[in-house]
Protein backbone atom coordinates (compact mmCIF):
# COMPACT_ATOMS: atom_id res chain seq x y z
CA UNK A 1 0.00 0.00 0.00
CA UNK A 2 1.40 3.21 -0.80
CA UNK A 3 0.73 6.29 1.58
CA UNK A 4 1.43 9.81 1.30
CA UNK A 5 1.95 11.32 4.42
CA UNK A 6 1.21 15.05 3.36
CA UNK A 7 0.53 16.61 0.42
CA UNK A 8 3.93 18.53 1.02
CA UNK A 9 6.39 14.62 1.52
CA UNK A 10 7.06 12.42 -0.62
CA UNK A 11 4.72 9.16 -1.24
CA UNK A 12 5.99 6.42 1.30
CA UNK A 13 4.81 2.90 1.45
CA UNK A 14 2.71 1.99 4.29
CA UNK A 15 4.91 0.35 6.71
CA UNK A 16 1.60 -2.00 7.89
CA UNK A 17 -0.28 -4.61 6.50
CA UNK A 18 -4.05 -4.07 5.03
CA UNK A 19 -6.04 -6.74 5.79
CA UNK A 20 -8.49 -7.65 3.57
CA UNK A 21 -10.44 -10.55 3.49
CA UNK A 22 -11.23 -12.08 0.30
CA UNK A 23 -14.16 -11.38 -1.58
CA UNK A 24 -14.99 -8.15 0.84
CA UNK A 25 -15.86 -4.77 -0.95
CA UNK A 26 -12.97 -2.70 -1.15
CA UNK A 27 -13.76 -0.14 1.27
CA UNK A 28 -13.47 3.61 0.90
CA UNK A 29 -11.81 5.17 3.08
CA UNK A 30 -10.62 3.15 5.76
CA UNK A 31 -9.03 -0.54 5.95
CA UNK A 32 -10.97 -3.43 6.98
CA UNK A 33 -8.18 -4.36 9.41
CA UNK A 34 -3.92 -3.33 9.88
CA UNK A 35 -1.26 -5.79 10.94
CA UNK A 36 1.29 -4.40 12.34
CA UNK A 37 4.71 -4.72 14.60
CA UNK A 38 6.77 -2.46 16.26
CA UNK A 39 5.74 0.21 18.81
CA UNK A 40 2.54 1.44 19.68
CA UNK A 41 1.77 5.16 20.30
CA UNK A 42 -1.68 6.05 21.95
CA UNK A 43 -2.94 9.27 20.59
CA UNK A 44 -6.04 10.39 23.20
CA UNK A 45 -9.30 11.56 22.00
CA UNK A 46 -8.13 15.00 19.68
CA UNK A 47 -10.56 18.20 19.92
CA UNK A 48 -11.13 20.82 16.91
CA UNK A 49 -8.86 23.34 19.36
CA UNK A 50 -5.11 24.63 19.11
CA UNK A 51 -2.38 23.89 21.02
CA UNK A 52 -3.50 26.82 23.77
CA UNK A 53 -6.25 24.69 23.89
CA UNK A 54 -9.00 27.46 22.30
CA UNK A 55 -11.12 27.09 19.37
CA UNK A 56 -10.78 29.12 16.74
CA UNK A 57 -13.76 27.97 14.78
CA UNK A 58 -17.13 26.71 15.24
CA UNK A 59 -16.83 24.97 11.49
CA UNK A 60 -17.27 21.52 11.37
CA UNK A 61 -14.53 20.81 8.44
CA UNK A 62 -12.70 23.41 10.50
CA UNK A 63 -12.40 21.90 13.99
CA UNK A 64 -11.98 18.33 11.58
CA UNK A 65 -9.19 19.65 10.17
CA UNK A 66 -7.65 21.35 13.33
CA UNK A 67 -8.03 18.08 15.37
CA UNK A 68 -6.23 16.29 12.67
CA UNK A 69 -3.12 18.40 12.96
CA UNK A 70 -3.48 17.93 16.44
CA UNK A 71 -3.19 14.25 15.86
CA UNK A 72 0.18 14.71 13.87
CA UNK A 73 1.59 17.20 16.68
CA UNK A 74 1.26 13.82 18.80
CA UNK A 75 2.58 11.80 16.51
CA UNK A 76 5.15 13.90 15.72
CA UNK A 77 6.21 14.27 19.31
CA UNK A 78 6.54 10.45 19.61
CA UNK A 79 8.62 10.37 16.74
CA UNK A 80 5.92 8.82 14.50
CA UNK A 81 3.84 10.38 11.11
CA UNK A 82 0.59 9.60 9.76
CA UNK A 83 1.52 6.85 7.84
CA UNK A 84 2.37 4.86 10.97
CA UNK A 85 -1.40 5.40 12.05
CA UNK A 86 -3.37 1.63 12.17
CA UNK A 87 -6.35 2.83 13.37
CA UNK A 88 -8.92 5.95 14.12
CA UNK A 89 -11.68 6.31 15.67
CA UNK A 90 -14.16 9.55 15.40
CA UNK A 91 -16.73 10.96 17.26
CA UNK A 92 -18.96 13.45 16.53
CA UNK A 93 -22.29 15.18 17.90
CA UNK A 94 -23.95 15.05 14.42
CA UNK A 95 -23.99 12.83 11.92
CA UNK A 96 -26.25 14.31 9.23
CA UNK A 97 -23.55 17.33 9.57
CA UNK A 98 -20.86 14.78 9.05
CA UNK A 99 -22.21 12.96 6.19
CA UNK A 100 -23.10 16.22 4.33
CA UNK A 101 -19.70 17.45 4.77
CA UNK A 102 -17.57 14.04 4.17
CA UNK A 103 -16.01 15.50 0.42
CA UNK A 104 -14.37 18.26 2.86
CA UNK A 105 -13.71 16.31 5.16
CA UNK A 106 -11.78 13.62 2.78
CA UNK A 107 -9.98 16.71 1.09
CA UNK A 108 -8.70 17.71 4.61
CA UNK A 109 -7.85 14.40 5.55
CA UNK A 110 -6.51 13.77 2.33
CA UNK A 111 -4.14 17.07 2.88
CA UNK A 112 -3.18 16.30 6.56
CA UNK A 113 -2.75 12.61 6.67
CA UNK A 114 -1.93 11.64 3.19
CA UNK A 115 -3.78 8.66 0.81
CA UNK A 116 -3.37 6.43 4.06
CA UNK A 117 -6.39 4.67 5.39
CA UNK A 118 -6.06 2.52 9.03
CA UNK A 119 -8.81 0.83 10.23
CA UNK A 120 -11.42 3.54 11.70
CA UNK A 121 -14.66 3.46 13.30
CA UNK A 122 -16.64 6.51 13.13
CA UNK A 123 -20.13 7.12 15.57
CA UNK A 124 -21.89 9.71 16.48
CA UNK A 125 -22.19 10.84 20.21
CA UNK A 126 -24.61 12.50 22.64
CA UNK A 127 -21.86 14.81 23.44
CA UNK A 128 -18.38 16.01 23.81
CA UNK A 129 -16.95 16.57 27.25
CA UNK A 130 -15.93 20.17 25.49
CA UNK A 131 -18.96 22.17 24.85
CA UNK A 132 -17.62 23.96 21.31
CA UNK A 133 -16.31 20.77 20.80
CA UNK A 134 -18.18 19.06 17.18
CA UNK A 135 -15.90 16.05 16.57
CA UNK A 136 -13.37 14.45 18.71
CA UNK A 137 -11.11 11.72 17.26
CA UNK A 138 -8.68 9.10 18.72
CA UNK A 139 -5.86 7.71 16.71
CA UNK A 140 -3.33 4.47 17.22
CA UNK A 141 0.34 4.28 15.49
CA UNK A 142 2.57 1.24 15.30
CA UNK A 143 6.20 2.88 14.65
CA UNK A 144 7.73 -0.42 12.84
CA UNK A 145 10.72 -1.77 14.67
Amino acid sequence: MTATPNSKAAATASPHRVLQPIGWEQPVGYANGIAARGRTIFVGGQIGWNERCQFETDDFVDQVRQTLLNIVAVLKSGGAVPHHITSMTWYFIDKKEYVENLGAIGQAYREIIGRHFPAMAAMQVLALVEDRARIEIQATAVVPE
